[in-house]
């Protein structure tokens, strides 16, 4: 577990084994104390994930380690052709876009894309997209159904970007044509939300036939820190909000908001990214061998249904 990001409530974990480490390194403790304490230790990791807050499942699904778009991408499809810039303005290195093989069926991908290093993320804009991000993934939307190839969109932002250059090139039509794009096109759309999914910035990408969320991923219309300062002037009491947003995955499956979770690593997809990957390929495999079967006159009406029912309240 690396130490230079630990989460507040991994700290317990870390004592314990830490206090392991130094015990086997002395030699000359007996095997069975160790062994109890190794009981210890996985005892309190399944007591500690079993019941994260939903303020602990937002600080694990921003992780600095936690595999992100190009992650999956790279790991799963090969080749993976880029295609950059919006035609119009810029390319916006915080979405990435592309051709991709998956499996042997070719795919359109498009993604959040936050940076590992500083230099990085300020490249990448810490995931949050300018218009010119937007409008590269409309094109790309509309080019794969020009060509009848299934959409997989990765979902990782806290928001689009809000500064003014941002305003100015027109942000929120830019989203709202995103929207546009993918509620009309008649191929298959696979939605999976990777870290976290905040606001209409993720929304872009979200117009789904199945929208997937990882375990420890979360999905909000604003984010927790937001809602706070809104509510009650101060994002002090951002874990307070993060509950009342029913953001985890748990509680967004139960509202019909998405449609699956797909299961990841007990302590988090950072801790054994192989493992995450290959379950979110199985999940992803799944998703479109059922969607594959339809027409594109279903796949856009089923897309339609799935969202006017969302938020559909009945007595």
């Amino acid at each position: 577990m690396a130490q230079a990001f630990l989460l507040p409530f991994e700290e317990p974990l870390v004592r314990l084994r830490d206090q392991i480490d130094q015990l086997r390194a002395l030699g000359s403790t007996p095997n069975a104390e160790i062994a109890t304490l190794e009981e210890q230790h996985e005892t309190l990791t399944n007591e500690i994930y079993a019941r994260l807050t939903a303020w602990e499942k937002v600080q694990l699904c921003r992780h600095p380690l936690r595999p992100s778009t190009l992650d999956y991408v790279n790991a799963l499809t090969e080749p993976f052709v880029e295609l950059c810039g919006d035609r119009g303005f810029a390319d916006d290195k915080s979405i990435v876009t592309g051709l991709a093989t998956f499996r042997g069926r070719n795919i359109v991908i498009a993604g959040h894309r936050k940076g590992r290093s500083a230099k990085e993320n300020a490249e990448r804009n810490f995931g949050m997209p300018h218009p010119e991000g937007y409008r590269k993934a409309k094109r790309i939307f509309e080019l794969a159904d020009r060509f009848c190839l299934p959409i997989v969109t990765f979902i990782d932002t806290a928001g689009a970007y809000p500064g003014l250059a941002a305003e100015e090139r027109g942000q929120s039509e830019a989203i709202g044509a995103c929207i546009a794009a993918l509620s009309r096109v008649t191929v298959p759309v696979v939605s999976i939300v990777v870290g976290e999914g905040g606001s209409g910035g993720a929304l872009a990408l979200g117009v789904g036939n199945e929208v997937l969320l990882q375990r420890f991923a979360t999905y909000s219309v604003i984010t927790a820190e937001g809602c706070a300062s809104i509510l009650w002037r101060t994002a002090s009491r951002a874990p307070e909000a993060a509950e009342r947003l029913k953001v985890t995955a748990q509680d967004l499956l139960a509202l019909g908001a998405i449609d699956k979770i797909i299961d990841e690593p007990r302590r988090g997809a950072h801790v054994d990214p192989e493992g995450a990957i290959r379950s979110l390929g199985n999940a992803l495999e799944s998703a479109l061998n059922g969607l594959c079967t339809l027409d594109g006159h279903a796949l856009r009406e089923q897309r339609y249904a799935r969202f006017r029912a969302i938020g559909r309240y009945t007595a």
